[in-house]
């Protein structure tokens, strides 16, 4: 059932947002901006993000103060935000309303009157980013709430005149149980946040919780077992897309176009609607791409749209992104895969892109998936021809009842090497990785900082 509070937004005009410079909290800046709503906020340090926010005319306070909450209605904040936050505290004391951002962002979806919400464990983003970038080319103006940055926009999110919005919906803690969708996209459901969870079953519970909610159809991976156990009986319209013959749409003929990039064709029932051919790397990409497609020409795009979306489409920001090259002329990559499943892809999409070697440059995160999922990463790591890994980052989690270290997940990758920061990671890389390799850094932490540290200015 819905958790979303119908009167919350009644007579609210004036909205706060703590945490303004999030890239999350961007997208439902700019729609409720442009909504009509009076929005200020504040952020512990400056940045881009704010940059633009100021453009628009909205009043940013830098850092957290009592005061800059003063006349609001209702104040939005991140899950970031640490308790005693002063802004927090001074709404409690004035009776100021606080919602976390996930639960506002159940409310920007129902501004507008098609949402297609994208949810699976792994291809979020990048399907997020293909269903917005066919639709915007194709001249609907949707609004875009996306994990990743989205070069044909220049952000993580537009306010839009359509009547689409497109909303990556995230599982973790069912935050995306906030948001009623008209359509929805369940890509794949694996075995990861099985620590806010518990077991695969709960987490398959949870998916099913928000194709509850959904109003109009499910598109879904009929190849995923678990997807379609989780919509058994469903009460609504359920499409299904994949390889399998069963399937409504079906990719076919999928073959590498060049190394690493795929090309297919889509077919619905008995009919061709069309060819695609992709501009990013493996073949894991097919499945997005074919959920983008089937999500936009439902929504209005015609099949050559679509198909050419794709094709202009070149990732999201952390996605297999190349951001440039060592001093030895390495070329350096940064993806944000740090489950088991998303390595495997990542790296075998690297191994076929024709570099002498793959160098895979990885940071664990939590300890609970690193423990649960050891022998996992243990078994996909190795695809790369080198394995550098820094110490796991811990994030929200303490290390005392798991007792994992990232030298436990050496002692299975035989060549491993393994260093507490990034200086040594990059020191490595620079005294190993040559002119034809490729240096990926892997993982949803910070690790990116370490691919930018060994880039030749």
């Amino acid at each position: 059932m819905n958790i979303l509070d119908e009167q919350l937004l009644k007579n609210k005009k004036h909205l706060h947002f703590v945490g303004i410079g999030g890239s999350g909290m961007f997208p439902i800046v700019q729609i409720l901006h442009a909504a009509g709503y009076t929005i200020t906020g504040s952020d512990v340090l400056p940045g881009d993000i704010i940059n633009y926010e100021r453009a628009m005319g909205i009043d940013v306070k830098i850092p957290h103060a009592a005061e800059n909450v003063d006349g609001a209605d209702l104040l939005v904040y991140t899950a970031a935000i640490l308790p005693g936050n002063p802004e927090i505290a001074r709404a409690q004391e004035l009776g100021i309303p606080a919602v976390e951002r996930s639960v506002m962002l159940g409310y920007v979806q129902r501004l507008y009157a098609h949402s297609i919400c994208i949810a699976g464990t792994h291809g979020k983003t990048t399907t997020t980013g293909m269903t917005t970038q066919i639709l915007e080319m194709a001249g609907k103006d949707p609004a875009a709430v996306i994990g990743g940055k989205l070069p044909l926009i220049k952000g993580y999110g537009k306010s839009g005149k359509g009547e689409n919005i497109v909303v990556e919906s995230c599982e973790f803690a069912n935050t995306f149980l906030h948001l009623t969708p008209y359509t929805s996209v369940i890509l794949n459901i694996d075995d990861d946040h099985l620590e806010f969870f518990g077991s695969m079953e709960n987490l398959k519970a949870s998916f099913r919780k928000f194709a509850d909610l959904t109003e109009h159809r499910i598109i879904a991976n009929g190849d995923d077992a678990n997807t379609m156990e989780a919509l058994a009986g469903i009460h609504c319209e359920v499409v299904t897309f994949g390889f399998g013959e069963g399937c409504d749409y079906v990719a076919k003929n999928v073959h590498m176009a060049r190394p690493a990039f795929y090309a297919f064709e889509v077919w619905h029932k008995d009919a061709k609607l069309g060819e695609v051919e992709l501009s990013v790397p493996g073949k894991h990409n097919v499945y997005n791409a074919l959920a983008a497609f089937v999500a936009s020409t439902l929504a209005g795009a015609t099949p050559e749209e679509a198909a050419a979306g794709l094709k202009a489409f070149k990732g999201t920001g952390r996605r297999f992104e190349v951001l440039g090259y060592t001093a030895a002329g390495a070329t350096v990559a940064d993806d944000y895969a740090h489950h088991p499943t998303e390595l495997q892809a990542t790296l075998s999409a690297a191994k076929q892109m024709g570099f002498q070697r793959v160098f895979a440059v990885f940071q664990p995160f939590t300890y609970s998936r690193t423990k649960m999922l050891l022998n996992d990463f243990a078994k996909v790591l190795p695809i790369a021809d080198q394995v550098v890994m820094t110490e796991i980052l811990g994030s929200r989690e303490t290390n005392d009842k798991y007792n994992i270290y990232t030298a436990d997940l050496a002692a299975q990758i035989p060549g491993s090497v393994w260093y507490p920061g990034f200086d040594g990671v990059v020191g490595y890389i620079n005294e190993h990785a040559g002119p034809h390799d490729l240096v990926i850094t892997l993982g949803c932490g910070d690790i990116y900082k370490a691919a930018k540290m060994m880039i030749v200015k």
